[in-house]
Parts: C-alpha cells; structure tokens; sequence
C-alpha cells in the first residue's frame, strides 16, 4: 500500500454509486490508470471539479490491493474552451475512446497510434476537398496520395511530431 502524487488527465469516468465514480486517469509516468474516487458526486466535495472529464490535474493517489483511490486532487486546466464548443467536445471524446479502446498503457504509444490515425484521416480530408475542387475522384485520389507522400509533410508529422500540419478541419 503506498502513496502517489501523480499528474494526469481524466479521459473517462463512470458513476458507480450515488456518489462515487471510477476514473480512467492518463498519466505520464504510469500510463492509463483506473482510479476510484469516493464521494466525488458529492455537491461539496473537493474532488468534484478535478474528477471532471478531460481535467489535468496533480491527483494524490493511493495504491489498493488492486486498484488506485483518490486522496486529493488539484486541478491545472479544466480546458474550458473545448467544453462550451460541442464539436471540439465531440473530437476530445472520440481522441479518448480511441485511447480506451486501444488499452494505452503507456502515452508514447498511445500518442503515435493517434498520430497515425489523424495523419490518415487528413489524408482522407484531402481527398474530399481535392473531389469537391475537381469534380473527378481519380484526381482526388492523385492529391491525397501527393499530399500524404510529400516529403515536407511526412518529415512535419513524424520527424518534428507536428500535429498542427495535418489538415483536418475542425
């Protein structure tokens, strides 16, 4: 049984009684975590606003026989933005469920699975855009091949790990 002081974010959590819930914390150190937080759902509780989804905050864990109980936490960024704009919103949870569902235990991997699949998809765009501009798919086809193959791009994305230079409109 010992003590963590951990950063981390909430990229998933479940309501388990009336005022508990289990968290599904990324963090840099340990990978994705399963954490419970007791009394979390509670309206004064000093767990309620760092136990929200896509919360970073410094969590002080404790280590069960077979899980992690929060002690405390202190938020850092609640990302107030992405909340009151409902299609960031929408892709901030599509991002986490492909974390979830891919099981990521540890962030390298997880954050080069993503850029895959979004290096992918902005080919992907380009071929919608390059369909609409042209009318012709075959030469859609021919500007995402080019785009994605481009030198400057591949050496952007995967050399530099740019994720600005992907072209996915938002």
């Amino acid at each position: 049984m010992r003590t963590v002081k951990t950063k981390g974010i909430i990229i998933a959590e479940k309501m388990m009684s009336d005022f508990d819930k289990m968290l599904t914390i990324l963090t840099p150190n340990m990978g994705k975590i399963e954490c419970m937080a007791k009394g979390a759902r509670r309206p004064k509780s000093l767990l309620m606003a760092g136990t929200q989804f896509l919360c970073f905050g410094d969590y002080l864990l404790y280590k069960g026989s077979e899980n992690y109980s929060m002690n405390s936490c202190e938020t850092i960024e609640l990302f107030y933005n992405i909340r009151i704009d409902l299609d960031k919103l929408k892709y901030a949870a599509y991002i986490t469920k492909i974390l979830s569902i891919f099981n990521i235990g540890n962030v390298a991997i997880g954050m080069r699975i993503t850029q895959w699949l979004t290096f992918f998809a902005s080919g992907v765009t380009f071929y919608f855009l390059g369909e609409k501009i042209f009318k012709n798919k075959k030469i859609a086809m021919l500007l995402s091949i080019f785009y994605m193959t481009a030198p400057y791009h591949l050496a952007e994305v995967f050399v530099r790990d740019s994720f600005s230079e992907m072209f996915i409109p938002i």
